[in-house]
């Protein structure tokens, strides 16, 4: 926990100093892209290395959606939906084709943190795309780098303590309250009531009874007479 801690103080301070000694530009996307980017170091899903390629890949299918809206695409509904559709299935077939070794999820935060970021700019004027969009990617990526940076090496101690964890809830668990079988001749439950088991009996022979035709009694020796 205090590596989470230290993490996390120096996610915070490289956002405020992103925010004191950035333009305007920077400061807009800040927390957003240090968030993005701290949540990208935390998930112990793959190598950092591997969760990075993803969000680039993520990064780069969603720029390239938005330059289709601004080349070819209507600036209405179907173009809009048309453009997201486009980017999702560039990231599902990356994360496909490498067989998971870029993981989808990675990808999907990088096209999200490119869509948060530039949405808003890319609304109020399309046609300046070529150079609002270079400098709304470079503003992000440089937030979601240093969160990116900050986290980025506690993924192996994430795995660890979920693990010292899921150990601790099972020893927790006491065997004293674990459920048993009535004793013999006791309830089975109290809301049931169920009839008492008889405590079992030593298994007794019964004397055989006599074959047809013989007699019942012992016939008399004459020699004891």
């Amino acid at each position: 926990m205090k590596r989470h801690i230290l993490a996390g103080v120096v996610l915070a301070l490289l956002t405020t100093a992103i925010v004191l000694f950035s333009g305007p530009e920077l400061q807009g996307v800040a927390l957003l892209g240090a968030a993005l980017g701290g949540a990208l170091g935390l998930v112990p899903d793959r190598s950092p290395a591997q969760r990075a390629a993803g969000f680039a890949v993520g990064f780069l299918a969603a720029w390239l959606g938005y330059a289709l809206r601004a080349a070819v695409l209507p600036d209405a509904a179907a173009g809009r939906a048309l453009a997201v559709l486009v980017v999702v299935l560039a990231c599902l077939a990356v994360a496909g084709l490498t067989r998971g070794r870029l993981p989808l999820w990675s990808a999907l935060l990088g096209a999200a943190a490119m869509a948060g970021a530039y949405e808003a700019t890319y609304a109020a004027d399309p046609a300046s795309f070529v150079t609002s969009s270079a400098t709304t990617a470079t503003s992000i990526l440089l937030a979601a780098g240093a969160g990116f940076f900050a986290t980025s090496l506690l993924g192996v101690v994430v795995v660890q303590e979920r693990e010292q964890e899921r150990a601790a809830e099972t020893g927790a668990e006491s065997p004293l309250f674990a459920p048993v079988d009535p004793p013999v001749g006791e309830y089975e439950g109290a809301g049931n009531h169920a009839s008492a088991r008889p405590y079992t009996a030593l298994a007794v022979e019964a004397p055989s009874a006599p074959r047809r035709g013989m007699s019942a009694t012992r016939p008399v020796d004459p020699q004891e007479a």
